[in-house]
């Protein structure tokens, strides 16, 4: 039987992602701009929505990603939802405060319950059991509990990818009276799509232990930063340095301090082979 405090939980994640849409309906009604940027904007915004279903997904299922997931999410749907709230001038509408305020109370009691609370815990960290092909035939075992820094870490660094494809497409939207920019903004959207296959590589031998994968891993995340910053100044200015670069600078950060944190131990074979 699903403990109480997951059932809780559940809805916890269930009044979130409503939330979530709540805000940016009120965020919409109150725009005074519905340009490209918004629309980006707000697409990203709904598409958090559905990684509060799956984050309930994870949770049902007892998945050791739900933890890192939760915070991923807690940060970036804040990021994402906030930014839509703050007009670019003028001071935010009071219904839209107050709805962003209760989505903060709901993202970070789902983080609190989903790191703190013991039953919560305890229900994330039974183990699979999967089949292994042993010398006496085929049997069950338990499938060893993955690191969660290193999940930290890849759940981070995929979020790279969108985090940086949201202000290529909004700057896409401003190059009607600078098409000087054409090229740069067009290798930005390349770029956002090819660190989803480099952070994809980086994830698999991360998963298990690789030294150089942690190295590399920390060469994109400084490259990505490098690379994106510079543009969302350029091209977005200040508002869109704060509203687009502050999410990707807190999903590095995220990311390197779990990659400090598996440590330095040296590279060890895949699950299941011999040493």
């Amino acid at each position: 039987m699903t403990p109480r405090p997951v059932r809780v939980l559940t809805g916890l994640l269930i009044a979130t992602a409503a939330a979530t849409v709540v805000v940016e309906l009120l965020a919409f009604r109150y725009a005074p701009d519905h340009g490209t940027g918004f629309a980006v904007r707000t697409a990203w915004a709904l598409a958090r929505t559905l990684g509060w279903l799956v984050l309930m997904a994870q949770v049902r299922r007892a998945r050791a990603t739900a933890k890192p997931l939760s915070l991923i999410l807690a940060m970036t749907t804040l990021f994402a939802v906030g930014r839509l709230i703050v007009p670019a001038s003028g001071r935010p509408p009071l219904p839209g405060l107050i709805g962003f305020g209760v989505l903060t109370v709901l993202c970070v009691t789902v983080v609190v319950l989903l790191y703190r609370h013991p039953a919560v815990d305890a229900h994330l960290s039974r183990r699979s059991r999967r089949p292994v092909l042993t010398r006496e035939g085929l049997s069950l075992q338990d499938a060893p509990p993955g690191d969660p820094w290193v999940l930290t870490a890849r759940l981070a660094s995929f979020s790279y990818s969108p985090l940086m494809l949201v202000p290529a497409l909004t700057a896409a939207g401003t190059l009607r009276h600078r098409q000087e920019w054409v090229l740069a903004v067009l290798l930005w959207v390349l770029a956002g799509i090819a660190v989803s296959y480099a952070a994809l590589l980086c994830a698999f031998f991360l998963r298990r232990g690789s030294h150089r994968a942690r190295t590399a891993l920390t060469s994109i995340t400084l490259a990505v930063l490098a690379f994106d910053l510079p543009l969302c100044g350029i091209l977005l200015g200040l508002d869109g340095l704060i509203r687009d670069g502050a999410p990707l600078v807190v999903a590095a950060a995220l990311a390197l301090y779990a990659v400090r944190r598996t440590g330095r131990a040296p590279d060890r074979p895949p699950v299941g082979t011999p040493r």
